[in-house]
């Protein structure tokens, strides 16, 4: 007869549990924990990728050697990778040969080993199921890393809160990021990138291989605002450039569909929409300031303004924002929103390292690390970053046209160091001059002033300035009637050269796009347009 007594009832129930229960983590036992892994499953991916083709090719993408726990693995997929990349057959017997020739086959295991994976595989049909179990461990074991990283920053007294808050985002970020886009790449992989990009431009009629601007004849020399670019706007107040990188906003979000950040630092989001608003509907920004708008005019308003509803752009306000800020807000934008262009209104603006290390108090220096911190997020987003910048005082005295030059840029001459391209809005009419050399009347009219490009010539752009609408727009540009079908403006209040030619006709004139005309060295006797 079986016993009842407490012992025996103990041992029943500890053999029960030992049974149904039993621990699977070290932790469980009191022994310490293990860095997250999938060991099994590592040895069918790779047994599975030397058997079959197909599936090499849908997973070669998603994995990097370091993805692997085992060192073992990362050897062998390291071989399975080089092979596929130099477009040779994956299977046990060349995987073997390379790494027998790298000098990395007993790290990973020997012959025999390899010869296990391969023999344990019954199916390849979950494979990319499985590779995608690795890398959730793999991105588990960084996350584990960088905490601990923080962890142990977060107790030192010494280091900023807030350099640890953007160290914290930045790795986070990168983490992210490393599922998509590898860390490196052969050269052989970045050629056939190349080709391929080289390819897809040439199938564009337009020539568009950046963000456009909507400024037709600017686009053409600079085929639109390129990824990774730094784009310092500089001018004088009162040029106009907000007026121009607004115009520039609106025409990549509504005409182009481009996702845009727009960060004010001089300016209310209100303010910024209102100017939107008065160049969108072709209202007087003073009257909508003002809230003085005729009925045809609200009528006007409201037809005008309804597709800015589903426009992608994001204002921040934020004053005083600082680069810290800047690249935290501009991560989780591109990660929730996928912007394309960041625009900063105005660089001077910012503030720096708010430990003030980075800086030593020394103004210049802070806009020089604030011009390659923009720089470094163009990079790290993978989108153009457009800042707006002041000029020195240094045209005003200077004689002649007053044009700007790079050595005018303030506070920092790293700005024009850090820089892909620097442009200078300049208004001829704000000191006076109303025509050309060749007595052309330029009134109302605005010149961008390429100073700097890396990737293209130095070709300036004119442009139209209507500062009723605060707004710039081709030369070509025609306002639209009113209500009545009444034309609302002429061009000589707009300062069109075409004004003269207006003031002999009754009928509306309307001129060809520039990117019909032939190019300024063209010779209609020996060459075909």
């Amino acid at each position: 007869m079986e016993s009842n007594n407490p012992s025996s009832i103990s041992k029943k129930a500890n053999s029960s549990y030992n049974r149904s229960n039993q621990p699977t983590r070290l932790s469980d036992l009191g022994l310490g924990k293990l860095p997250p892994q999938a060991p099994e499953l590592e040895e069918a991916l790779l047994g599975a990728l030397m058997l079959e083709k197909e599936p090499l090719a849908n997973v070669i993408e998603l994995l990097k050697p370091e993805t692997f726990y085992k060192e073992a693995h990362q050897k062998i997929f390291q071989a399975i990778q080089g092979l596929f990349q130099a477009s040779q057959p994956v299977d046990l017997l060349t995987v073997n040969n390379y790494l027998k020739v790298n000098g990395d086959l007993e790290k990973a295991g020997g012959t025999s080993y390899l010869a296990q994976l391969t023999s344990r595989v019954s199916s390849t049909s979950n494979v990319e199921f499985h590779a995608r179990i690795i890398i959730e461990q793999f991105i588990k074991r960084q996350l584990i890393h960088v905490s601990s990283e923080i962890q142990r920053l977060a107790y030192e007294d010494t280091t900023d809160v807030f350099q640890i808050l953007d160290r914290m985002e930045q790795e986070l970020f990168s983490i992210a990021e490393s599922n998509i886009r590898k860390n490196y790449e052969s050269m052989s992989d970045i050629l056939k990138k190349a080709i391929d990009e080289l390819e897809k431009k040439q199938k564009q009629k337009s020539g568009l291989t950046g963000i456009p601007s909507g400024f037709t004849e600017l686009d053409r020399h600079t085929s639109g605002w390129q990824k990774q670019e730094l784009i310092i706007i500089a001018a004088r107040p009162g040029m106009g450039k907000t007026a121009f990188v607004v115009s520039a906003c609106r025409n990549a979000a509504l005409d182009f569909g481009h996702a845009v950040a727009l960060f004010s630092l001089e300016m209310s989001s209100i303010q910024l929409v209102n100017r939107i608003v008065s160049a969108e509907a072709e209202i007087e920004a003073e009257k909508i300031r003002k809230g003085k708008l005729e009925p045809h005019e609200w009528q006007q308003l409201h037809t005008k303004i309804d597709k800015l509803f589903q426009a992608p752009i994001y204002i921040d306000d934020t004053p005083a924002l600082s680069i810290l800020e800047l690249r935290a807000k501009c991560r989780r934008l591109k990660a929730q929103k996928n912007i394309e262009l960041i625009v900063i209104d105005y660089l001077q603006l910012m503030t720096g390292d708010t430990s003030g290390k980075g800086a030593s108090g020394n103004r210049e220096q802070e806009i020089a690390q604030i011009s390659r911190a923009l720089k470094q997020l163009a990079k790290e987003l993978d989108v153009p970053v457009i800042a707006l910048s002041q000029l020195n005082r240094s045209t005003e005295t200077r004689g002649g046209n007053k044009k700007p030059q790079l050595s005018d840029l303030r506070e920092s001459g790293a700005i024009e160091q850090d820089a892909d391209q620097v442009m200078f809005i300049y208004r001829p009419e704000y000191y006076g001059i109303t025509t050309d050399e060749q007595g052309n009347s330029i009134a109302g009219m605005g010149e961008i002033i390429m100073a700097k490009n890396r990737s293209g010539s130095l070709e300036n752009v004119w442009l139209k300035f209507i500062g009723k609408f605060t707004k710039y727009c081709d030369l070509d540009f025609q306002p639209f009637a009113d209500g009545n079908g009444n034309g609302v403006f002429n061009l000589s209040e707009l300062g069109d050269t075409a004004s003269q030619f207006e003031q002999g006709n009754s009928d509306s004139v309307f001129k060809g796009s520039k990117m019909n005309l032939p190019p300024a060295n063209f010779d209609p006797l020996n060459e075909p347009f």
